[in-house]
C-alpha cells in the first residue's frame, strides 16, 4: 500500500478516470492551463500524487470558466468562508451525494426525531446536506434554521414535549443550545445522537453533554464546501479520527498536508488533489475498523480557526509590520483542552517604534477586525499586542512561522 494516500492502489487506480476527467476539464481553464502542461496522464497514484495541488483560489476560477451543472436535478450553488478571506465557491447535485454517505454511515434511523440545527442561509450548504442525509434515514426531521438568544428556551421546552432523539449542527452551535440548557435546568433525556459538522470537535461540549443528555453520544462528519462529506466517525472513534468514505481519496504529503480527489463520477466541482489547508495522518482507529483512518490534525494554512470564526493570519500581520518601527510580527495563539484561551500579536521592534505602539495597535485590531471584536467580546483580555525580544522559531529548523500554536495544561 502507498502510505500517503488513504487506499491502496488495487482499490483506486481502477477508480482514477474520475481524477483524469478532472484533469481534463482543469487544462480546458485558460488561466489553469500552463499549471498542468506536461500533465497528460493519471493511471496510477503516484501519477495522481506527482500532479501540482489545487488551491480554493484556483478552484474558483476553474469554476468561474466552468460552470458545473448536475445531469439530474437541479445544481446547488453554494459558499464559505467571506468575512476574513476569499469566498470558497461549491457546486452541488439535488441529493447533496449523500446518498453515498448514508451507505458507510447510519447514526439516524426512522424512529429517531432529528434537529437540524445548521444554519440555512448566506448560501451555506450545511442545513441542506443534513436535510437530504435526514430524508434517506426516514425520520422526523426539526428544521431549526436560526435562533436567537432569547428563544432559547421556549425551543428547549418544545424539543423536550416532542422527544427528541437527535441534534445535529456545528460544534459552536451546539454548545449554545447545550450550555443555555445546563445553566436553565433543562434536560433532554430522549438525546441519544449529536451530528456535527463544520468544526472540530469542543471537549466543553461532552461536559454539557453529559448533565443535559448523559445518554448522548456524538457523530461526526468531516469535508469542506468543495469536497463535501470526506470521512465520518463514531461513538467508538476518537473525535478527532474520521474514516474516509470509498469515494474520497486522501493524500498526505511530507508535511502533513492534505488534498482530496474525488472518486465520485457525479461529482460536479473538479476537486483534483484539493488542497483546503487541514493537516493530517493515517493512523489505526481506536474503534476496531480495520481501514485507515484519518487523524485532523487541524489547519495550517493562513485562515486559524478561533472560537469558530475565521482569522486571517497573513492580514494580521501585514498590518501589524506596516506600523513604523515595527520589524517582525508574529501571532500566537493559546489553546486550553483545544479550545483558544489566548491570541497574542508578537512585534519586533526597532528603536522608532513610538511608546503607545501595542496599545494603539490593539484598539485598532479590536475595532477593525470583525473575528478578532467576536471572538473575545466577553473577554478582551484574552487578546493582547505585546513587544518582544524574539519571536518563537522552530528550534530544529530555524523557521519563524507567521503564526504558532501553543498548548497549555
Amino acid at each position: 500500500m502507498n502510505e500517503s494516500f488513504s487506499l491502496s492502489p488495487e482499490a483506486a487506480e481502477p477508480h482514477l478516470r474520475v481524477p483524469r476527467r478532472a484533469l481534463e476539464r482543469l487544462r480546458s481553464v485558460p488561466a489553469l492551463a500552463p499549471r498542468y502542461a506536461g500533465c497528460e496522464k493519471v493511471l496510477t497514484l503516484e501519477d495522481l500524487a506527482a500532479l501540482p495541488p489545487l488551491v480554493k483560489d484556483d478552484l474558483n476560477v476553474a469554476l468561474a470558466h466552468l460552470t458545473p451543472k448536475a445531469e439530474r436535478g437541479a445544481t446547488w450553488l453554494f459558499q464559505s468562508g467571506g468575512s476574513t478571506g476569499a469566498p470558497k465557491v461549491g457546486y452541488a447535485p439535488t441529493g447533496f451525494y449523500m446518498a453515498g454517505v448514508y451507505e458507510q454511515w447510519r447514526p439516524l434511523e426512522p424512529d429517531d426525531v432529528f434537529v437540524n440545527g445548521w444554519g440555512a442561509g448566506r448560501m451555506w450548504g450545511a442545513h441542506f446536506l443534513a436535510a437530504a442525509f435526514a430524508d434517506l434515514s426516514g425520520c422526523r426531521v426539526i428544521a431549526l434554521g436560526s435562533v436567537t438568544k432569547e428563544e432559547y428556551g421556549d425551543w428547549l421546552s418544545f424539543l423536550v414535549t416532542q422527544g427528541v432523539t437527535a441534534f445535529g449542527g456545528t460544534p459552536s452551535v451546539l454548545r449554545l443550545w447545550f450550555a443555555h440548557a445546563r445553566a436553565t435546568g433543562v434536560r433532554l433525556p430522549a438525546l441519544r445522537k449529536v451530528l456535527w459538522l463544520g468544526e472540530a470537535w469542543h471537549p466543553q461540549l461532552d461536559e454539557d453533554m453529559a448533565v443535559v443528555a448523559p445518554d448522548a453520544r456524538r457523530w461526526g462528519m468531516f469535508g469542506s464546501t468543495e469536497t463535501w462529506v470526506v470521512g465520518t466517525n463514531t461513538p467508538e472513534c476518537p473525535a478527532d479520527v474520521f474514516h474516509p468514505l470509498p469515494a474520497q481519496l486522501v493524500h498526505a504529503d511530507a508535511d502533513e498536508l492534505l488534498d482530496f480527489t474525488t472518486l465520485d463520477p457525479d461529482m460536479l466541482n473538479p476537486v483534483l488533489r484539493y488542497r483546503t489547508g487541514d493537516a493530517g495522518r493515517f493512523v489505526t482507529c481506536a474503534c476496531g475498523r480495520e481501514d485507515r483512518a484519518l487523524r485532523v490534525l487541524g489547519r495550517r494554512d493562513s485562515v486559524v480557526q478561533v472560537r469558530g470564526l475565521g482569522l486571517h493570519v497573513d492580514d494580521i500581520v501585514a498590518q501589524a509590520e506596516r506600523e513604523p518601527g515595527v520589524t517582525r510580527a508574529q501571532i500566537l495563539i493559546t489553546e486550553q483542552r483545544g479550545r483558544v484561551s489566548a491570541v497574542d500579536v508578537l512585534l519586533l521592534t526597532d528603536r522608532d517604534a513610538p511608546p503607545d505602539l501595542s496599545e494603539r495597535l490593539r484598539g485598532e485590531l479590536m475595532a477593525a477586525t470583525f473575528t478578532i471584536s467576536t471572538a473575545f467580546q466577553h473577554d478582551p483580555h484574552a487578546f493582547q499586542v505585546k513587544v518582544v525580544d524574539a519571536l518563537i522559531s522552530n528550534e530544529r529548523t530555524g523557521k519563524t512561522s507567521g503564526f504558532v500554536v501553543r498548548e497549555e495544561p
